[in-house]
């Protein structure tokens, strides 16, 4: 049976309470706080509705990931880093890119970034979790992406690309920081065929739990401000 989470609590239920149909549904209700969102990203969990649905929450078994060290670069990908086509930065401009990340894609209807999930989402940046990348081509913003890290742990959102490979610039550019900033795990959420271009993998959810107790509370070296 699903939970319906009440707005004086930000307890969820265990994971293992996850539905299998739709797959990973945890819970639903509560709201979009930061406090929330914080404690969602914690118990293992993630926010993804549409409008006109109540707030739902997901845990999906398995879990895409990308490990730092397991990150693929192909041939192409790996020239136009060299050439320093684009240029990424982070946390320079949040809102744009989280602007980005809820424009319509011509292969889908509608948004789940709606704009009380961007005032969410801009709180966090506000209180240092969440943050953003962002891909410059001679001044203008081509790609992004943006998500929390907790710990050492990053856990990925969304991204969008205006021109090509600009999105993989810029999160191949992110792992390579992340790992060297001692991260142990980017949460990719669900498998696209895009990620795993990039070396992202299913593992089940209960290893995902497993990271979450033994990197959440470690420090990292990250450098947000670029």
């Amino acid at each position: 049976m699903l939970t319906w989470l009440q707005r004086n609590t930000f307890e969820f239920p265990p994971l293992e309470k996850a539905l299998r149909d739709p797959n990973g549904l945890l819970a639903a209700g509560g709201d979009l706080s930061a406090d929330r969102l914080i404690q969602a990203y914690r118990h293992g969990c993630f926010p993804w509705f549409s409008d006109g649905q109540p707030i739902l929450w997901w845990s999906p078994d398995p879990r895409t990931v990308l490990f730092p060290d397991e990150l693929h670069i192909s041939r192409s990908l790996g020239k136009l880093l060299r050439q320093r086509r684009y240029q990424v930065t982070f946390d320079q401009d949040f809102p744009a890119v989280i602007r980005a990340c809820a424009a319509p894609r011509p292969y889908a209807d509608g948004t789940w970034i709606t704009e009380s999930m961007q005032n969410a989402y801009l709180e966090l940046h506000k209180r240092g979790y969440a943050h953003s990348v962002e891909v410059w081509d001679q001044g203008l913003l081509v790609g992004g992406l943006y998500g929390p890290a907790i710990g050492q742990l990053f856990f990925g959102e969304s991204m969008f690309s205006r021109a090509d490979n600009a999105s993989k610039f810029g999160f191949v550019t992110l792992v390579q920081h992340l790992q060297a900033w001692g991260f142990a795990l980017i949460d990719c959420q669900m498998p696209t065929e895009h990620l795993h271009s990039l070396g992202a993998r299913a593992i089940p959810r209960q290893e995902f739990a497993g990271y979450l107790r033994r990197h959440l509370d470690q420090p990292s070296r990250a450098i947000w401000v670029s």
